[in-house]
């Protein structure tokens, strides 16, 4: 990662958490600790990233005031997901603390999802505040809208997908596009929004976001298989452990001979030994679906950067940034 990157990234963090934590109050205080539990944590933040550096590229400072509500928006709506996630999947750490459920009970971590749905949605009015017109705030209602519906058939077909194999890659792009692209897509519209610009820069920014995110997602299914367990923090193999449809295993499927294929099915999904989920991975290579993968990935990169190229801008930096998180998202190693 840049320099740049990580200083513009470290500073729009800080600015999206302060804000969070005064906007998010309430109780009873149970419910506001566990809502908050996981934005303590702390994290990258990439989405609001988007969201203010977008606003800030295209409007200046005044764009990045406005962004800031629309910012904290996508990053409680993002930790509402993720509440809910990790209780789907049974996992007991993220960001290197217990899970919400695991450390306030499965009840009130529900609950505190819930209440991070709202207040993803409340937060937008203070737009308003912050020089916002009303069909500004109409536009980004319906962006963030469109965007927790998508999530959510993202996610109902990942887990759908785990328990078939006639899954293509049309399957699975359209999945991660909803599963991971909809929200970033959707942080990129906001900054827009915030920056004032009609329909036209707004959708060119959809599209930006849409293809940094599926190019994210790519990365990451890579990373499943194939990253360092020390670097990642996921167990070695991870996706064939839990059996995710991802772009590997559908195109190995594809490509290798049927006793192969049964080698692979035999395994994904299903405790095996560390000896056979790398010998599935070493198949998985052979077949040329790494390369696959990462040849996409960064194609999509690349039609990314030619959309911030296009684009007439007031602040340079921002648009440098939001470049660097292109190329960073699919070179990156965890």
């Amino acid at each position: 990662m840049s320099e740049r990157l990580e200083r513009l990234l470290d500073v729009y963090a800080k600015m999206v958490t302060d804000y969070i934590f005064k906007m998010v109050r309430g109780r009873p205080e149970i419910l506001y600790k566990a809502s908050l539990h996981l934005i303590k944590a702390g994290g990258k933040r990439l989405r609001p990233f988007i969201t203010l550096a977008t606003a800030r590229m295209l409007s200046g400072t005044s764009g990045e005031a406005r962004a800031l509500p629309l910012a904290a928006a996508v990053e409680l709506f993002h930790n509402f997901t993720l509440i809910h996630d990790d209780i789907i999947d049974k996992d007991e750490f993220r960001r290197g603390v217990p899970t919400t459920h695991v450390a306030y009970g499965l009840e009130w971590a529900l609950l505190a999802g819930d209440l991070l749905f709202a207040e993803s949605f409340r937060v937008l009015e203070d737009g308003l505040e912050r020089g916002l017109g009303f069909e500004d705030l109409g536009r980004a209602m319906l962006i963030l809208s469109r965007a927790a519906k998508r999530v959510s058939e993202g996610q109902a077909f990942d887990m759908e997908f785990e328990k078939r194999w006639d899954v293509d890659i049309n399957d699975y792009l359209e999945m991660i596009y909803l599963k991971t692209g909809a929200l970033i897509e959707a942080s990129a519209m906001l900054g827009g929004i915030a920056a004032l610009e009609d329909d036209e820069v707004v959708s060119l920014l959809g599209e930006y976001g849409r293809l940094v995110g599926i190019a994210f997602q790519i990365k990451d299914d890579i990373l499943g298989i194939y990253g360092d367990p020390a670097k990642t923090g996921k167990p070695v193999y991870s996706d064939l452990r839990e059996g995710k449809k991802t772009i590997l295993i559908i195109y190995a499927l594809n490509k290798l001979d049927n006793d192969k294929r049964e080698k692979i099915k035999n395994v994904v999904g299903r405790k095996a030994s560390e000896e056979e989920y790398r010998e599935v991975a070493e198949l998985i290579r052979e077949s040329g679906a790494l390369k696959y993968a990462e040849d996409m990935a960064y194609s999509m990169s690349r039609r990314a950067l030619r959309i911030l190229d296009s684009l007439d801008v007031v602040d340079e930096e921002s648009r440098e940034a939001l470049r660097e998180l292109a190329v960073f998202v699919v070179e990156r190693d965890h």
